[in-house]
């Protein structure tokens, strides 16, 4: 099992670390514990400054080794930034991540990091650490030859002047920060290992933190009138599932606030086939149900003051001998029926069913779903951004907000009756693709047919999933895309009431 990287607060500096680190800008300028443990060492911190090349800016760092006066084996030194720079939740993540990575390149199993600056906030501290946990996570959980003798830093103590506060953000924020590594581990899992049943399996383990779980089989979708995502299912031997989990920590019969995810296992295609190159990278393409079930996590470990409902539209899209057509009428919950003109257009029919069921059942007072539904948003936003779509012009600002403090930055795209008339059908109510012209809108367009009156936010993250490039707090494949963005939306729109 990996081992996770323990992270602790105290207001006394541990005996012998194995690294100590101190944060300060580039003229030296430190919090009062940090520059009293720096003057024990005697040393010229301009003069090592200017011939290390220290700035002071963050990603900068001074490494000492053995360093005389203090008892400790390595001293980091590492840029704070100026006055004022950098000091939101998104930008100290980053430090976390860089802090992870600086102790991990030299070689530390632990390390004192000294925090006593002046007006460092606890929820800034939680951010650090969430940013360092994010950047320790690692998936090598099927590599049977590992490099010998590599050490990799297990346990972080943030010294700080006053602890009070302090221990409540930081668990808060490693909840956050959990949620989104286990939203990686389903995604980087390989999908021989995690059907349906298996993300079913996973969700049912979240009932230990209280959170209620319901799976529904094959037999209990066909009494709900679930044709849409009983057509995707029905060419695998894996039978699809969903799940519905509840955290209720709001006040009782508050209306909840609901999170649907695609959950699609594995995607060939279906018979409308993907292209071989890349199609090993569709075993992500339940990066959104991977999401939803790191969120519902997060938030009840943290115990969130909100009720919340998470859905798993959970499927497998195989091209076999039972597998559904190209020009194949399927009728959704709603009772609306559609013209599939490509099975490779997939996800849009399972969540077509799992929102009309949520919007009917819970009520919710806000409805998103989450997927990687198009190769659209790609081509549209690239890498750092998803796509959002929406019937409420408030939950785009509301989202776009939570975008930029959590990191996980959305951008809003239109959706309308325009989009209508590409996805009109001859032989249905609709179809389930409307051309390559704008087809993200297409494709938000089409859900929006199934959210009923209920303000509703669809957030396409096939740009933000997986495969991007490393970042400050992630060097995996998989990035858990949502869970901290959802958080941060619950936390300034929707908890304690809100």
């Amino acid at each position: 099992m990996p081992q996770t990287l323990s992270i602790s607060l105290t207001e006394n500096l541990p005996d012998s670390p194995s690294a100590l680190v101190l944060y300060a800008d580039g003229s030296g300028k430190m919090g009062p514990v940090a520059s009293g443990l720096w003057k024990r060492t005697g040393l010229d911190f301009a003069r090592i400054a200017k011939a290390t090349g220290f700035s002071g800016r963050p990603g900068h760092m001074i490494d000492i080794a053995a360093p005389t006066g203090l008892d400790c084996d390595r001293l980091l030194v590492l840029g704070r930034g100026a006055d004022g720079e950098g000091d939101n939740d998104a930008a100290w993540v980053d430090r976390g991540g860089s802090l992870f990575a600086k102790l991990d390149a030299v070689g530390v199993s632990d390390a004192a990091v000294v925090l006593d600056e002046p007006g460092l906030t606890p929820r800034l501290v939680g951010a650090l650490g969430a940013g360092a946990r994010l950047r320790s996570y690692r998936f090598e959980k099927y590599l049977t030859r590992r490099k010998n003798g590599a050490t990799h830093p297990t346990a972080l103590t943030f010294v700080v002047a006053k602890a009070s506060g302090m221990n409540a953000a930081l668990d808060d924020a490693l909840a956050v920060a959990d949620g989104t590594i286990l939203a990686r581990d389903l995604v980087n899992e390989p999908a021989n290992l995690l059907g349906p049943s298996d993300m079913a399996d996973v969700a049912n383990t979240l009932a230990d933190l209280g959170i209620s779980v319901e799976v529904f089989d094959e037999d209990q979708m066909k009494a709900l009138g679930m044709g849409a995502i009983l057509a995707v299912g029905q060419g695998s031997v894996r039978p699809p599932r969903l799940v519905v989990m509840q955290w209720n920590g709001g006040k009782k019969g508050q209306a909840p606030l609901a999170f649907v995810g695609k959950g699609i296992v594995f995607d060939t295609g279906g018979i409308s086939i993907k292209p071989a190159a890349s199609m090993e990278n569709m075993k992500g393409d339940m990066g959104g149900a991977a999401a939803v079930l790191g969120l519902m996590q997060s938030l009840a470990t943290r115990k969130a003051k909100l009720n919340a409902v998470g859905i798993l539209a959970l499927a497998e899209n195989m091209p076999d001998a039972n597998a559904y057509r190209p020009g194949d009428v399927i009728t959704a919950m709603s009772g609306e029926t559609i013209e599939v003109i490509s099975t490779d257009a997939e996800g849009r029919l399972v969540l077509a069913d799992a929102l009309w069921y949520c919007q009917d059942r819970f009520k919710p007072k806000a409805m998103f779903d989450i997927a990687t539904l198009t190769g659209a948003i790609r081509i549209a936003l690239g890498e750092d951004y998803a796509g959002v779509f929406t019937n409420t012009e408030s939950l785009a600002a509301k989202l776009q907000q939570a975008g930029r403090a959590s990191g996980e930055k959305v951008w809003h795209l239109p959706i309308g009756p325009a989009y209508d008339k590409l996805i009109e059908s001859r032989f249905a109510d609709i179809k389930n693709q409307g051309g390559r012209l704008g087809g993200a809108s297409i494709a938000g367009q089409f859900l929006s047919h199934f959210v009923g009156d209920t303000p509703w936010a669809h957030i396409d993250i096939a740009s933000t999933a997986f495969g991007k490039a490393s970042t400050e707090t992630n060097t995996s494949w998989a990035t858990g895309f949502g869970v901290a963005l959802f958080d941060r939306l619950i936390r300034d729109g929707y908890e304690d009431g809100g």
